[in-house]
């Protein structure tokens, strides 16, 4: 063997030696700052089967909350990035509200080179996402709740009708993710854009179309999620795996509606209103640059978290309710003994007389919360209360939603579904931190209370008039799709079988 061949394979050596070495000092960060967590391996850190594609984030976060029991902050590695695991509630509750300024912005910055419609009010930093959060807010007041409720009713007499039609075609169960998301595709239409989405009729329906396209986990979205943690290889790859024809789709249609109303001075009090006016008077909301995209990306965000949230939802829940008859049984009797006293008529009033169906969505949404982990970023330096620990700004934070959610000594029996948690003022003995389904704190979920109208009047449309029961092709245990990174997805259609009630 040559000098040369000594040479070369010392060179080698010593570099695999210097980056085994580099990466071993970097996963030495929790460790200097007394954090206990699991243990991590050089260049992957804990996250070597979520990248292999075995488990996903949510899972090695739920690994470490029982490994890790009695500690109230966890440290973790994706990589060599370090995350820490909050789950003490009082400590969630300093980052989500108390100290809220020291960690306003999310994990994943917006980067519009690599993913235009990423500079949303999700992704949005503090600074700029402060003044739009402000703009959009009036939207969700109850006035304009109110003003939107007929528009969903109106969806929600399509949604009846199309299951009539549905039933009487001889079809005896439903894919109920495809008919959910086809309702709250038609809400979100109607109500966010001011047209007909018409998801419902027709099966060719663009805005159903996209829907799926945004949400449905594949291997480029899997990498997309992946490839965000190393940003010098998102930078040069990220832009060959963003899917351009949802980018084409929001660009064309927000811009076409934005313009028509411009031009035809036409007002309809919806989201589309405020993006007019967001574009004729940027200043109000503090925006420089303000563009198409940018709109678009709030148009986008505003489509996505509106159908997926409650479709997803109002899936789990059927599917809950025809486990168990009893529950669906009373249910029904309190919606038809409730209805009946307004004349047969759903109003905005009487489904908060629905105590039971209240409760129902709350346990739905304990059980399967759509938002598995809530990411927040420190923006300045930062000493958690009553610990030594601090931590430097930028430093990533999630808190572990399904993993408390799931806990059997907060929720006994977790995967019983028992609406009764959320009855009879029974919540109220737990911290509020314990049950978080959409976020808590300044930067939580702006359509909560949209995405619970929504389902409701979902609920109540087939309750009202339908029977669900499990069939053959209704899964016999439920799984969660591994690829999404954040969002609870089952990895299979829930089917069930449908009659007249």
């Amino acid at each position: 063997m040559s000098s040369l061949m000594f040479e070369t394979l010392g060179l080698l050596a010593a570099i695999l030696f210097l980056l085994y070495y580099y990466s071993k000092s970097k996963l030495e960060f929790w460790k200097k700052r007394g954090v206990k967590g699991p243990k991590p391996i050089p260049f992957l850190g804990n996250f070597k089967d979520v990248f292999l594609g075995k488990i996903s984030v949510n899972d090695s976060f739920v690994k470490a909350y029982y490994e890790f029991r009695d500690e109230p902050l966890i440290g973790m590695f994706s990589g060599h990035i370090p995350i820490l695991l909050v789950k003490d509630p009082e400590l969630m509750k300093d980052v989500l509200i108390k100290d809220f300024s020291k960690f306003a912005d999310r994990m994943q910055d917006p980067d519009i080179q690599v993913e235009p419609l990423s500079e949303h009010l999700f992704r949005l930093e503090g600074k700029r996402w402060k003044p739009l959060r402000a703009h959009f807010s009036p939207i969700f007041t109850s006035g304009k709740l109110k003003e939107m409720f007929h528009l969903m009713l109106e969806c929600g007499k399509h949604f009846e009708k199309y299951l009539d039609t549905t039933l009487g075609n001889g079809v005896e169960y439903i894919d109920c993710r495809e008919i959910s998301a086809k309702f709250t595709t038609d809400v979100i239409g109607s109500c966010a854009f001011g047209i007909e989405a018409n998801a419902l009729a027709a099966e060719d329906s663009e805005f159903r179309k996209m829907g799926r396209q945004v949400f449905q986990p594949t291997i480029k979205t899997y990498l997309r999620d992946r490839l965000r943690d190393y940003p010098f290889i998102f930078k040069l790859f990220g832009k060959y795996i963003v899917d351009h024809e949802i980018v084409e789709f929001f660009t064309r249609i927000t811009k076409e509606s934005i313009d028509y109303r411009i031009k035809n001075n036409f007002r309809r009090h919806d989201f589309i209103d405020t993006l007019v006016e967001l574009k004729q008077n940027p200043e109000k909301a503090k925006l420089e640059d303000l563009n198409d995209i940018f709109l678009a990306a709030q148009a986008f965000i505003f489509f996505a978290a509106g159908f997926e949230t409650s479709s997803v939802t109002v899936t789990n829940a059927l599917y809950e309710l025809a486990l168990n008859q009893s529950i669906q049984d009373a249910l029904r009797s309190e919606i038809k003994d409730i209805l009946q006293r307004g004349n047969g008529e759903i109003t905005y009033e009487n489904i908060k007389e629905m105590k039971l169906l209240d409760g129902v969505l709350q346990e739905t949404l304990r059980k399967y919360p759509v938002v598995l982990w809530l990411s927040r970023k420190a923006t300045d330096n930062y000493t958690f209360s009553n610990t030594k620990v601090t931590i430097p700004k930028g430093q990533l934070v999630a808190l572990p939603v399904y993993a408390i959610q799931r806990d059997p000594d907060i929720f006994p029996e977790p995967d019983v579904f028992d609406p009764n948690r959320f009855l009879n003022e029974n919540e109220k003995n737990r911290h509020p931190m314990l049950f978080m389904p959409f976020g808590d704190g300044p930067r939580n979920c702006i359509g909560a209370r949209f995405a619970k109208i929504q389902s409701k009047i979902a609920m109540i449309k087939v309750l009202s008039s339908f029977k669900l029961e499990i069939c053959d092709k209704t899964v016999k245990a439920y799984e969660m799709d591994k690829k999404p990174l954040f969002l609870l997805q089952p990895v299979h259609p829930i089917y069930l079988k449908i009659t007249k009630a």
